[in-house]
């Protein structure tokens, strides 16, 4: 499996939006926290609410939002407050959504968490929704939140309306800071499509063929006839051909055009590219052109890999290509830069966080070779040996990748693109694991010395630095295994691709499985050592086994990988 970085967003709305001051206060706390970054702060005076977005690990951004929320119950007083959006409280409510690296039943689990922590420790009701909720009824936050503010006081004594933590009789604390509502729904996306059309109603005919909700049915004209009602009194609808989605037409001034205006709640349902291909295929039924895609907002990464990946597939073309060059793909198929250019660096999520990370002192894996080995070659211990196996198993990967989308594209191998292309993809994502485990094992070293820097002035101080230390070793032993299981894996790939690959390009195959035996090889001697400085000697006799074992599984495979090589170089000449 990829390694994918654990990334939530947190998008808590504060029932405060004309005072500057308090807004400041709150978001000073959630960027006090380190690991999370801010990326919007919203206001509204009418509606007097800020809407706030940030990012982050998963415990940054729990530790974030209640901070927040805190803060919030502390400076803004319920009592006092006037607005024309409905709440309930000071921190009105919490949303965690799942970016990548985490599913939603886990923010689900955070959510409750949170919203227990927030009513122990902050004496804050709370209740929870959509997706954290407990009882069917309370997944629509309208339900928690019925009656707003003003109705506190009943639905903390009665018991079918009590929040989920913290209910009790309403006293001077919860007057002030009201409840708050804690959830987790999945991402949604805001995205326009551009039409080469001024025509408002053909836009909106459009929008009505695709979103979930539909057109009414009407009797006779379907544009103009009477609407058609069920018993119960409604409308009848025609549904739309798209799940979780809304949409309507508009026209838009500062383009001169119509767009498909469309909100998709559920990516996983109708992902961004077969919601751009439905959207192509409904306009060109009424005589209409889709000419580009406008992203509102920020976006997870895997939305345009995926839509990447999808176009490439339809022109059997491998996607086992950096992942750059897949978002190009992307950018391009759905013309995301048709209004103006499009910086994935600045509307990715992921990549606004890489960016924040590197500006506070960037990754390993992020310089150029030349700089990667000058810093090895400084006098500090790291990065050392164990980093640098890591590397090699990346190159191997790399190569074999490489050589597997040089065979997926040869003329005359078009039958055999997919095959190919899934031995690049594999490959790719074996690189991708092992970059990361570049930095890994330098920040495991980092971690040894840190513990070995604890007091030991008292007993206790002894203690916990003893157990501190037998932690760290342990770890940094750990992860050069994980190097050696990934890089073990390089094998099939450098296998396949000296057997069956471009002929070509057969060396390259046999330099990845150099590589290979070499990121196996140096990680190997890395746990060895590590598992030498561990007081638990079953745990050290444990690891080195298994890493003697892997050692003689690469030495075995290198072996067969360069005789595969040699022969067919030698049917070449």
């Amino acid at each position: 499996m990829a390694y994918e970085k654990q990334i939530v967003e947190c998008v808590p709305n504060f029932s405060e939006g004309r005072n500057m001051e308090i807004i400041k206060q709150i978001t000073d706390e959630i960027e006090s926290v380190k690991g999370v970054r801010l990326l919007d702060v919203d206001p509204g005076e009418a509606t007097n609410r800020t809407v706030v977005t940030f990012v982050g690990r998963p415990d940054a951004v729990v530790e974030a939002a209640f901070r927040s929320v805190k803060c919030a119950g502390r400076l803004i007083d319920m009592r006092r407050h006037h607005g024309a959006h409905p709440r309930m409280g000071a921190n009105d409510v919490l949303p965690l959504i799942p970016v990548s690296g985490i599913t939603l039943e886990e923010c689900a689990e955070l959510a409750r968490g949170l919203a227990r922590r927030i009513a122990d420790e902050l004496a804050i009701p709370c209740y929870c929704y959509e997706a954290a909720a407990f009882t069917p009824e309370r997944k629509n936050l309208a339900v928690c939140r019925e009656g707003e503010y003003e109705a506190l006081a009943e639905k903390l004594t009665t018991e079918r309306l009590q929040p989920d933590f913290g209910a009790r009789p309403v006293d001077e604390a919860v007057e002030r800071t009201g409840c708050t509502a804690v959830g987790a729904r999945d991402f949604l996306i805001a995205v326009n499509y551009n039409l080469n059309t001024t025509s408002t109603r053909r836009a909106n005919a459009i929008a009505f063929d695709v979103r979930e909700k539909g057109r009414p049915v009407r009797e006779g004209n379907p544009v103009v006839g009477k609407i058609v009602h069920g018993d119960d009194g409604k409308p009848l609808m025609k549904p739309g051909t798209l799940k979780c989605t809304k949409a309507i037409g508009w026209y838009i001034d500062e383009y001169g055009i119509a767009q498909v205006s469309m909100n998709i709640t559920d990516l996983s349902v109708t992902p961004l590219h077969v919601a751009f291909d439905e959207v192509c295929r409904c306009a060109q039924n009424r005589g209409i052109r889709v000419t580009g895609t406008e992203i509102v907002g920020l976006i997870p990464k895997k939305t345009l890999v995926e839509a990447g990946r999808y176009f490439l597939s339809k022109q059997h073309r491998s996607s086992g290509i950096p992942e750059e060059d897949i978002i190009k793909i992307a950018v391009k198929s759905m013309g995301l830069d048709d209004l103006k250019p499009f910086n994935p660096r600045e509307k990715v999520i992921e990549y606004m966080l890489e960016d924040a990370e590197e500006k506070a002192g960037g990754r390993l894996a992020d310089l150029t070779v030349k700089a990667f080995a000058e810093e090895t070659s400084r006098e500090s211990p790291a990065p050392g040996g164990g980093t640098i196996a890591a590397y090699m198993g990346a190159l191997g990967a790399a190569l074999g990748a490489m050589v597997a989308n040089l065979s997926s594209h040869k003329a005359g191998w078009d039958d055999r693109w997919d095959m190919f292309g899934g031995w690049a993809e594999r490959g790719q994502t074996l690189m991708t694991e092992l970059l990361h485990l570049v930095d890994e094992d330098t920040a495991a070293f980092n971690r040894i010395m840190e513990a070995f820097a604890m007091p030991k002035k008292t007993e206790d101080d002894r203690r916990a630095r003893a157990e501190a230390v037998e932690a760290a070793t342990l770890y940094a032993a750990q992860v050069p295994l994980r190097t050696m299981k990934a890089s073990v894996k390089v094998f099939d790939i450098c296998h396949e691709m000296a057997l069956e690959g471009n002929p070509n390009s057969v060396s390259d195959a046999g330099v990845g499985a150099l590589a290979a035996r070499a990121a196996v090889l140096g990680a190997g001697l890395n746990v060895k050592i590590n598992a030498s400085g561990l007081a638990d000697r079953a745990a050290a006799d444990a690891l080195t086994a298994e890493a003697d074992a892997l050692m003689e599984e690469a030495k075995r495979a290198e072996s067969e990988i360069m005789k595969i090589t040699e022969d067919r170089i030698n049917k070449l000449k």
